[in-house]
């Protein structure tokens, strides 16, 4: 676990996004153009230094790569400590693909405090890097705490008419969740000697009592954000709020923080305990599956559709952890990636129709693809990825993490199964009445198909979700010695 020649680029995810917001925000007092082009810029700049994370990335090593270590606090053995291994660094490439889109999505969309806005997103995609990459427990908490803080302001500067009360739901639904969290980590420490460091606490011998209460601590945080039922109900609020960008990178990336938690925290760290609560955890992510999918039915509003939409997909991401096979936790993982894609395309899309119509009703719809074929074109892909078809990303994840299901017990398979069903019931029909038939309204018919801007961001998506569907083996052989690594451990150490 040495440091190597390019043990810099963690840093360079971390901090050239959040040092080039600062320039963003200072540009945006001078000149407004050459500000939008300087946050593009950070924005590519940031996605580039990731790049050499997947290209020197060996697949077949079990440690942490392109590790970095240097004091911090080092009065209570705080350290800046980083590194990825094959569960986080696909996640960091997400954030910085998503963060490019999110950037050019509100080029000449927001017109009030644009600097403030784009800069936002760049510190929000720094301080995801390092949730991604932290090692020590402080630093991840720092990063996890702080990156509340753009996304809060993202909901409550741009968002809608009921931006503040979503915003300080979402603030205080995760903010009380993570105080638990910060329980845990002081005691880890004290359990531990001293010790901060993430890996020591997953060798840490503890008995079942501590490891119950360790992980209803993890859970309630974590929970929160993925967000699992009952604790979802922030979600829908804080979409329908916020601006397209903000939903965008709400779903793309922030939902994944609190399930990349539960394999960097729970599993690892309490294995005997997630064992214990596992069939819990299944049957909240059932319910997840199967109960929000009806509730996403019955939307009117496309926004809290696709909301309702990612607790029942990301209720697939928590059943996989939890049945302790590769094909499960590989195919969640599989499912956090995709999902990335899809929900940032499927909020894209609503934002188009927003963004000429002033309405996200289903009912104010109609006949679009009379006017926006083109536009049409790329919503009827995502929708179809949404509902998991065949050779698209959203077909992956779901159907290994079905296959491990089956593989673990028949009739949770059976039940996860009924998603692919409730995903195409109620996408298809929403698609249906959003885009076929007859010319809605006026509205509808005086929609503008897609400006080249716009075609940009939809079919960079769409070439992602088909290459993704189509060859999904370069993002599972990344994952698959990690994956392997933990479930030796958690077997292990198994009571």
């Amino acid at each position: 676990m040495s440091s190597s020649p390019t043990s810099q680029l963690l840093s360079l995810a971390i901090w050239l996004p959040i040092l080039g917001a600062v320039a963003v925000l200072w540009l945006g007092s001078q000149r407004r153009v050459v500000m939008r082009w300087a946050a593009l810029a950070v924005a590519i700049a940031g996605f580039v230094v990731t790049l050499p994370l997947f290209i020197g990335f060996d697949n077949h090593e079990v440690a942490m790569q392109f590790v970095e270590h240097a004091p911090w606090i080092s009065r209570f053995n705080i350290f800046y400590h980083l590194g990825v291994d094959g569960i986080s660094m696909p996640l960091i490439l997400l954030n910085s693909f998503i963060t490019v889109l999110v950037i050019l999505a509100g080029w000449d969309v927001i017109e009030q405090k644009q600097a403030q806005y784009m800069g936002a997103f760049l510190i929000m995609s720094g301080l995801m890097n390092g949730i991604f990459s932290a090692l020590d427990g402080v630093l991840f908490y720092v990063f996890f705490e702080a990156s509340l803080i753009p996304m809060y302001l993202i909901i409550g500067v741009w968002g809608g008419p009921n931006r503040v009360y979503a915003a300080l739901k979402f603030f205080l639904y995760t903010l009380l969740g993570s105080l638990l969290m910060l329980v845990a980590l002081i005691w880890l420490f004290l359990e531990s000697g001293g010790s901060f460091n993430i890996l020591d606490w997953h060798q840490l011998p503890l008995g079942m009592p501590a490891q119950g209460l360790i992980f209803i601590a993890f859970l309630l945080s974590f929970a929160v954000k993925v967000p699992m039922w009952p604790v979802h109900t922030w979600l829908p609020d804080a979409h329908v709020e916020a601006p397209t960008g903000g939903s965008v990178v709400l779903a793309a990336i922030a939902l994944k923080l609190g399930a990349y938690g539960f394999l960097r925290f729970s599993l690892p760290i309490v294995p005997d305990a997630s064992h214990a609560m596992a069939p819990f955890m299944i049957t909240l992510s059932l319910i997840a599956v199967i109960y929000i999918g009806f509730v996403a039915l019955a939307q009117s509003d496309m926004k809290k559709l696709v909301a309702y939409s990612s607790i029942s997909h990301m209720g697939f991401v928590t059943l996989g952890f939890f049945m302790f096979n590769t094909l499960g936790i590989e195919g969640a993982l599989m499912q956090m990636i995709s999902h990335g894609f899809v929900s940032g395309a499927m909020f894209l899309c609503i934002g188009v129709m927003y963004d000429r119509v002033h309405s996200r009703q289903i009912a104010d719809y109609g006949g679009v693809v009379n006017s926006m074929p083109k536009f049409a074109a790329f919503f009827l892909l995502f929708s179809m990825a949404n509902a998991g078809l065949p050779a698209t990303s959203g077909f992956v994840g779901e159907f290994m993490v079905i296959l491990g299901a089956v593989k673990f017990n028949f009739w949770v398979g059976f039940a996860a199964a009924t998603t692919l069903i409730m995903g195409a019931a109620y996408t298809l029909w929403m698609y249906k009445r959003v885009a076929f038939g007859e010319i809605g309204n006026h509205h509808v018919a005086e929609m503008q198909d897609l400006n080249s801007r716009e075609f940009l961001i939809l079919g960079i998506l769409a070439a992602a979700v088909l290459a993704m569907g189509i060859y999904p083996f370069p993002f599972t052989e990344v994952m698959h010695t990690s994956v392997e690594n933990l479930l030796n451990h958690v077997a292990q150490t198994k009571l």
